[in-house]
């Protein structure tokens, strides 16, 4: 797992810039491939001091007997509690959409791991499947073609293998089940741009999902021991290096992008996310961790996008105290040779100081 993700770190790195040059929806604002490296960096680095010598357990491969593997050392063989502090790291620093929905597919995909030492076909399509259902919940305003829709994909395509094998948890059958979910999540990724109009209008393909296929090809990557599959992206449509910066000439977009995290109450946070309905789009609001404090409260990641930060802030203090709190503006710089046109910079605090 901290292979997986240190991968997917490296392959955002290489890949934000063209995630960047076709991300138009929810909003132009090109910086998705900064948001989703950013986010899987955060997770990354949050296990950089999880011991990794492994020279003390056996050697398991595809015809290892099960019980030849022993026990888990709940210290550092948990593949759940490996995957939670990942994601609690994750939906603390998540930026943008992308990052917020990556942060909660991290977190939910744990829980099914809890516990475990090894990943299987079962608990692949067990974290897979929980994970998709926790994102596509986490928005209030859900859309198919987009990255949920590759996370679903993938998700359903697990499922299958490990149906059809009857719940085996060799690892010839977790592999299959990976293959299965990459194979599915490419699939998703063409389909997305008859999904949404801006998609087909624009010639390209949903960035975000891209994002989501390239970590599910690490994940499948870091597991088998493969290297990645450089000709998963041949074809897709604005993907090419020499494809246009998609937003040369496209308008500015208004308004700002407002995230924090807070503690609340389920009735608060019931509130908070329609108030925050009526005030703008693309709201998100998903628990950080899962139990509640000495008084009932949860801690929870807000993001949202509204013309006018004034009213949002206000909001959100009325109901609590936030931290990390930042306000950023969706209009950047289509010029791409602008450090600000790959979605770094342009974010201030709420009191309009540049951060």
């Amino acid at each position: 797992m901290k292979r997986w993700l240190g991968k997917a770190e490296t392959t955002l790195g290489n890949h934000s810039d063209r995630l960047n040059a076709i991300n138009i929806f929810p909003v132009a604002d090109g910086d998705t491939g900064t948001n989703l490296y950013l986010t899987v960096r955060a997770a990354a680095r949050a296990l950089q001091d999880v011991p990794t010598d492994t020279s003390s357990l056996p050697q398991v491969t595809a015809d290892t007997p099960l019980h030849v593997v022993g026990p888990p050392d709940p210290a550092q063989n948990d593949v759940g509690a490996v995957l939670a502090k990942a994601g609690q790291a994750a939906i603390e620093q998540a930026r943008g959409n992308s990052g917020t929905l990556f942060a909660v597919f991290l977190c939910a995909a744990a829980e099914p791991l809890a516990g475990h030492p090894r990943l299987s076909s079962p608990l692949l399509a067990a974290a897979l499947n929980r994970a998709q259902i926790r994102a596509w919940s986490a928005l209030s305003d859900p859309v198919p073609g987009t990255m949920l829709s590759v996370m679903e994909a993938a998700a359903r395509a697990a499922a299958a293998v490990d149906a059809e094998h009857g719940g085996d948890d060799s690892n010839h059958t977790l592999g299959l089940a990976l293959d299965a979910a990459v194979e599915a999540a490419l699939a998703a990724v063409v389909h997305t741009e008859d999904q949404l109009e801006a998609l087909h209008t624009a010639h390209v393909v949903d960035a975000g999902g891209v994002g989501m296929l390239l970590i599910l090809d690490c994940l499948r990557s870091a597991v088998l021991g493969e290297e990645l599959q450089d000709q998963l992206l041949d074809g897709l449509h604005g993907y090419d290096v020499h494809d246009p910066h998609i937003h040369e000439g496209m308008p500015r977009d208004e308004g700002v992008e407002v995230m924090c995290t807070i503690t609340l109450s389920p009735l608060d946070a019931a509130t908070m996310r329609q108030r925050l309905d009526e005030m703008g789009e693309s709201v998100i609001m998903s628990q950080v961790g899962g139990d509640p404090d000495a008084e009932g409260a949860y801690r929870w990641r807000v993001h949202v996008h509204v013309p006018d930060p004034a009213p949002a802030v206000e909001l959100i203090r009325s109901l609590g105290e936030p931290s990390d709190i930042s306000v950023s503006e969706l209009a950047l710089p289509r010029d791409p040779r602008e450090p600000d046109a790959a979605g770094v910079g342009g974010s201030t605090d709420p009191d309009g100081h540049e951060r």
